[in-house]
């Protein structure tokens, strides 16, 4: 059983930092695009960054400037630097990945469970 767990989350100050881990647990035969999502409350979830298997990556406009998507392949690791927190940054923030658990399988799509961000004075 594949599982996303992800960590890092927190309690911030406006213009500090914070990292966001993921990493997939499990057996994992290959890993495709993983990237962060954020839903705070009121609003639709909405995509922060992605990075595909060789390393491309996507941000947001809201976020471009100041947060870093990386990954550990090795590891089946995804991070999140975010740098210059505004208040508006604050919601939950959730991996996503897509995995693949044997050589035949077809790639799934797998989501973490979630963790709180909060950027407040």
């Amino acid at each position: 059983q594949v599982q996303l767990v992800e960590s890092g989350g927190g309690l911030v100050q406006p213009g500090g930092s914070l990292r966001l881990s993921c990493a997939a647990s499990g057996i994992v035969f290959w890993s495709g695009t993983m990237g962060w999502y954020r839903q705070a409350p009121g609003k639709q979830r909405e995509l922060v960054a992605d990075i595909t298997s060789d390393g491309r990556t996507r941000n947001a406009d809201p976020v471009k400037g100041r947060f870093t998507i990386s990954r550990d392949n090795a590891k089946n690791t995804v991070y999140l630097q975010m740098n210059s927190l505004k208040p508006e940054d604050t919601a939950v923030y959730s991996c996503n990945a897509e995995l693949k658990t044997t050589l035949l399988s077809r790639p799934k799509n797998y989501w973490g469970q979630g963790t709180q961000v909060t950027v407040s004075s």
